[in-house]
């Protein structure tokens, strides 16, 4: 029985994540920790849960876990992950895997002195729908692929513009702003899609003025046999210019959908027009707790690891690099 304890047991944990460990065969949740004691208390009292802590160490301590989820802001992912490693525990970590790539390099470098396992929440890697496209990429519905494009275009909050900033458009909390937060999720899928990026090249800018971090930011990625990705993030329009797109273009046809609002998957091609469903789990991260909970028990794959989820992050960092040398 792999026995969880979770490190941060806030909103993304109420539903995304929490109860799906007690859903997965041969998985529980007996603690949770949160440094504010009576919001620990509370979550633990909903959710069932055995213990409760307001300390990080107490939990990874705890005799009866054997396993750690981290679903704290990005600053004190490897902090904790290190900890959680140290005391001969596999760990799971939210996306981004940490506040950037050296941070991530050292947590999988922990890992693997320990020999130990670290899996990190990049869950499309999982879903039904995003899996479809992959089918449908390699039966060749599409030809060769020759390029995907993503956009996601958002309005600021009135918290943002009041100055009232959400931890997500805090560097030293987030590692950038909102691009770090969305575009993780995206790039990682153009990863298992098509393997790692061999190049990166981007514009990055501000263009409201309500935080430091970057609101805007175009990129371009080569991958392996001349694919190219392509990106628009713009966190400064109007409600009227809300968008999530995602399409994969290929010789011989074309894959459109989104990534987080679940359209339909529509596929293109001389056959004529077809549609998928995007299925979205009711606890979206089932099916990667699911496979961990597996490669905890026996020998199993998982899709989303610290090797994987490190090269995101280093092509996150190669994007914004030249914008936050300069500020």
């Amino acid at each position: 029985m792999i026995k969880w304890g979770i490190i941060g047991c806030g909103k993304v944990t109420e539903v995304k994540s929490g109860p799906a460990f007690n859903k997965v065969q041969g998985s529980q949740l007996v603690a949770v920790m949160r440094r504010n004691a009576e919001l620990a208390r509370d979550y633990a009292s909903r959710h069932n849960v055995p213990r409760y802590y307001d300390n990080a160490d107490s939990l990874i301590n705890d005799t009866e876990v054997n396993a750690v989820y981290i679903a704290t802001p990005p600053d004190s992912h490897a902090g904790y992950a290190i900890k959680v490693l140290n005391a001969g525990k596999p760990v799971y970590i939210e996306k981004p895997m940490a506040l950037n790539y050296g941070e991530c390099l050292k947590i999988n470098e922990t890992a693997e002195r320990l020999g130990l396992q670290v899996f990190v929440a990049y869950y499309r890697r999982t879903l039904p729908g995003f899996l479809k496209i992959k089918e449908l990429i390699e039966a060749g519905e599409i030809g060769k692929p020759r390029f995907a494009n993503l956009q996601i275009f958002n309005y600021p909050s009135e918290d943002e513009k009041a100055g009232r900033l959400p931890w997500r458009v805090i560097p030293e909390i987030a590692g950038a702003g909102h691009f770090f937060d969305l575009a993780s999720h995206q790039l990682d899928y153009l990863d298992f899609l098509f393997g790692p990026v061999l190049k990166v090249s981007s514009l990055v800018i501000n263009q409201a003025g309500n935080y430091s971090a970057e609101d805007f930011v175009s990129a371009n990625f080569l991958f392996r046999d001349n694919i190219v990705g392509s990106g628009l993030w713009s966190f400064s329009t109007s409600r009227e210019g809300n968008r999530d797109y995602f399409e994969v273009v290929g010789e011989k046809g074309i894959i459109k959908t989104s990534t987080f609002t679940y359209e339909p998957i529509v596929l293109e091609n001389s056959s004529g027009r077809q549609e998928f469903v995007n299925e979205r789990p009711e606890n979206i991260q089932f099916y990667l707790i699911e496979q961990i909970v597996r490669a905890l028990s026996r020998d199993a794959e998982v899709v989303s690891t610290g090797t994987t989820a490190a090269r995101t992050s280093r092509v996150m960092d190669e994007v914004v690099k030249e914008y936050y040398r300069k500020i």
